[in-house]
């Protein structure tokens, strides 16, 4: 399918349908005429819908099991993608990510425990780990012109000092857009195992590779011999646009862990996914491949068009190169002070992006575009910022 045709087939309008996206404007940006530019759109892979229709005129939504053929699709997909080897057993299910961290640090971990993160990074993981009462460390990714890389000395420092029991590592990275190689994920897990903290890695952007490095799972480094030291947890939400069908993966190999979780969430009657999530996901594994080709050239292709037009227009601005995600970090505190980025964004652009302070201090002065849109909104995001940083400069 050609990129105006998956455009026209898979843009949709998301004003005045409950769109957290559209219609939240003002709860979560204090303004109500921005152009939003925070999370993604577009339709889901049509065999989803399909599949969808079909399980909605069954009529029946009673409690429902996880059929062998779900574990097939999502084995398959991982499989054949990025040579992952999954087993059943290892297998538990959650409504998303972040629900799953917070029953995960309650497995892992006990109030007052230390738990690292590697800053800027999704700023839900702070959140998660604060509201449970732990303990937050931080270590600074190492930031070269928009480049980003691990300070393996400071982590392993930090975790000594603070007794560091757990890592929530994001790979590929959000919001840098780093996709870790197979070098720097075993330095990091080397390090890990030898300073005895458990990690979970969120792989939920795996699927979403744009440029030409290769994705390699943390479950797979050195023919899986970390595996018994982390937890892998990722969800179709990204890879399709299916975060409100509230399905996601907890992939656990050790089974003491996976006994740990399982009384965790007993305890806590955590929920465990849901059918339609399972229904929407599975024919999407089967059958979405081409869609998720078409979605990545317009990820690209999106990317190009800001980091072009913004460097053409100034020069000395830093962009983050896009190697995953589809989410794009971008410095403006060369021509900004970083304490006035947001207002120029939002009351001169007119714009609702993620600020770069929300991933932490480091973060300070950029912003994070999600180019999961159509071409059109960011032509005009594009116009409306390069006119605001002209207005400044």
């Amino acid at each position: 399918m050609e990129k105006e045709e998956f455009i026209k087939k898979y843009a949709v309008e998301r004003r005045n349908t409950n769109s957290s996206k559209w219609d939240g404007l003002e709860s979560q940006f204090g303004e109500t005429d921005l152009l939003p530019l925070w999370v993604a759109e577009f339709k889901v892979p049509e065999a989803a819908r399909k599949a969808l229709v079909e399980r909605v005129e069954h009529g029946a939504f009673g409690y429902s099991l996880v059929p062998d053929s779900y574990y097939e699709a999502y084995f398959n997909w991982q499989k054949e993608r990025y040579g992952i080897e999954l087993h059943k057993d290892w297998m538990r299910f959650g409504t998303g990510v972040v629900q799953s961290l917070s029953t995960l640090i309650e497995t892992l971990t006990v109030p007052g425990e230390a738990i690292m993160v590697l800053q800027p990074v999704y700023y839900p993981f702070m959140r998660v780990i604060e509201n449970n009462n732990r303990k937050l460390v931080i270590s600074e990714l190492v930031n070269h012109d928009g480049h980003y890389e691990m300070d393996y000395e400071d982590i392993q420092k930090k975790m000594q000092e603070n007794n560091v029991k757990l890592l929530i590592f994001c790979s590929p990275h959000n919001p840098v857009g780093r996709v870790w190689s197979e070098d720097e994920l075993e330095k990091l897990l080397a390090i890990c195992h030898d300073e005895k903290v458990r990690v979970i890695a969120d792989e939920i952007h795996h699927d979403l590779i744009i440029g030409d490095k290769k994705f390699t799972s943390m479950l797979s480094i050195k023919d899986g011999f970390y595996r018994d030291n982390l937890v892998m947890v990722d969800a179709p939400s990204k890879t399709f646009n299916m975060a409100s069908l509230l399905n996601s993966h907890v992939v656990i190999p050790n089974p003491q862990i996976r006994d740990l979780y399982d009384e965790v969430v007993g305890r806590l009657s955590a929920p465990q996914g849901s059918l339609l999530g399972r229904v929407a996901a599975e024919a999407a594994y089967r059958e979405g491949a081409e869609w998720l080709d078409n979605m990545i050239e317009v990820i690209r292709d999106n990317f190009v068009y800001v980091r072009d037009e913004l460097t053409k227009a100034f020069p000395e601005i830093k962009v983050s190169d896009l190697e995953g995600t589809y989410l794009m970090w971008i410095d403006l505190s060369v021509l900004v002070p970083a304490d006035k980025v947001e207002k120029l964004v939002k009351k001169q652009a007119k714009l609702a992006v993620d600020f770069g302070d929300w991933f932490g201090e480091s973060g300070k002065g950029h912003i994070r575009v999600n180019l999961a849109t159509t071409p059109e909104n960011i032509k005009k995001a594009v116009s409306a910022l390069v006119n605001a940083l002209k207005s400044e400069n």
